[in-house]
């Protein structure tokens, strides 16, 4: 049994204990993902107390959908489409655009700087690692919304190209198609500061 897998029987198992009446289940799958749902929310939610904001109310609106929780796709997928729909109803209650592309989760570490960025620890190579963050988010800000969304599943989330799919709702050759034009666009941005 993968790791998925074995991720996806025990996060089921504890749905389940919630779907059976004990309310405090849940909290271990709020200590589980908590993180990982901010940061799919950052790029959505710049200000950090609205992310905080935007997280909570996506656990409040899953704990209410969770009796109709049936299992046909992981918990964590699940969640994170939650939490996407919420991120854009909270920009469109907000008054402003959502943003128009995704972001792959398992860019993730380029996106933070990577660790050989932290190695060198001068102002120019700290000003030059920000200047490199700076230009990522900006990119990954301008992106269309399927765009970011895939981009950000798969670098941030580290969800595979199956899950996006599911998330997404669409082909999965479409999936690595945005993701690769995400990539495309970032790469532009930032060819020059590298």
């Amino acid at each position: 049994m993968s790791d998925n897998e074995s991720q996806n029987k025990i996060d089921l198992e504890i749905v389940r204990r919630v779907q059976r009446g004990d309310k405090s289940a849940f909290d271990l799958l709020v200590i589980k993902y908590q993180h990982k749902l901010a940061k799919l929310v950052l790029p959505y939610v710049h200000d950090k107390d609205d992310v905080l904001d935007v997280v909570q109310e996506s656990f409040i609106k899953a704990y209410k959908a969770l009796p109709r929780f049936r299992g046909d796709s992981a918990f964590y997928t699940w969640l994170y489409r939650i939490a996407i729909n919420t991120s854009k109803n909270y920009l469109t209650a907000q008054s402003r655009r959502p943003p128009r592309s995704d972001v792959d989760a398992n860019d993730a570490e380029y996106y933070d700087g990577g660790s050989a960025m932290h190695d060198n620890t001068t102002p120019e190579a700290n000003l030059a690692r920000q200047q490199v963050k700076d230009a990522i988010d900006s990119a990954i800000s301008s992106l269309p919304e399927e765009l970011k969304v895939a981009i950000t599943l798969r670098e941030f989330e580290a969800m595979s190209y199956d899950e996006i799919a599911n998330v997404m709702d669409c082909p999965v050759g479409t999936v690595r198609s945005r993701i690769f034009r995400a990539r495309e666009t970032i790469d532009n941005e930032i060819k020059n500061l590298l």
